[in-house]
């Protein structure tokens, strides 16, 4: 017998009332099913909603050249499934573009921008995030030119398969970032955004959400009652929240009490989130 689509992760799964991915069939009952069709993101960043409306949460966001496959597009919204970490939900339409050509390169500097010609005196385009993609078709100078037009500052650009040595140096770049819930970038991200973008410069793939973080990262390490024994890496998770330690006794994380990202004693955040009903930690894991 088919599973009801509710019995899965909607986050997760391409499933609605009226439409569920081609792939899920015999797994979910659906009215009509779609194979889908391969887009990427072309602008700096994409919004992925839980609603076709520009007043619906924001569940993340997806970044200049990641793929998505698209199962529906109406009235300006595009339904579908993120590349990178498999989120569903609906897109502007107007920010996606062909799926080719596929990125070989990637933003590993905090921003930069994108020019319409080889000089750091022309407007620029758009500014773009660390992990945002681009095809490199030749380098000019000092700029690498993309396939898809625009130049950006050669140094700002690595080849995809580059990983940073320090996933906790790129996510100290974010410190004083504003926190956004659902957010990936500089201009804004959340906790587990946080996480997410800083392991993806390191090459590590991440789930999106901080549940799914602690289902599925690492292993998990035994809590001393003085928080003692912790280094720098291990991920400090409470219900609904994550965040990094910087050493043995700082974290770092985003968060909704400075409303910024922030490094802070474990200690001192870990007495604050219980007070404010926000649970005991509920595991450290180690990667």
């Amino acid at each position: 017998m088919n599973a009801p689509a509710t019995t899965l992760d909607r986050r997760l799964t391409a499933a609605r009332s009226d439409l569920a991915a081609e792939a899920l069939r015999g797994l979910v009952d659906a009215p009509r099913y779609a194979q889908g069709f391969l887009r990427r993101v072309v602008d700096p960043v994409a919004d992925l909603r839980r609603e076709p409306r520009p007043d619906a949460p924001l569940d993340t966001q997806a970044l200049a050249g990641e793929a998505v496959t698209v199962y529906d597009e109406h009235e300006g919204w595009a339904w579908g499934q993120l590349a990178g970490d498999g989120y569903v939900g609906y897109l502007p339409a107007a920010a996606l573009g062909p799926a080719d050509p596929a990125p070989t390169h990637r933003v590993t500097v905090q921003r930069t921008f994108v020019y319409p010609g080889p000089s750091i005196k022309l407007p620029p385009l758009a500014a773009v995030s660390v992990n945002s993609g681009f095809a490199v078709a030749r380098t000019e100078g000092d700029f690498a030119v993309l396939a898809t037009g625009g130049f950006v500052y050669a140094a700002h650009l690595s080849p995809l398969d580059t990983e940073a040595p320090d996933f906790v140096a790129v996510a100290e770049r974010f410190l004083g970032v504003p926190y956004l819930w659902g957010g990936k970038t500089s201009l804004g991200i959340d906790c587990s955004g946080l996480v997410q973008v800083a392991l993806a410069a390191a090459g590590i793939a991440a789930p999106r959400d901080s549940d799914m973080q602690e289902a599925g990262l690492g292993r998990p390490m035994d809590i001393a009652p003085d928080l003692a024994g912790l280094k720098r890496g291990d991920l400090v998770f409470w219900k609904s929240h994550v965040g990094i330690m910087l050493d043995a006794v700082r974290l770092l994380h985003a968060n909704g009490h400075h409303m910024l990202v922030v490094a802070e004693p474990l200690a001192e955040a870990a007495t604050r989130i219980l007070a404010r009903n926000g649970g005991p930690i509920t595991s450290v894991r180690r990667l």
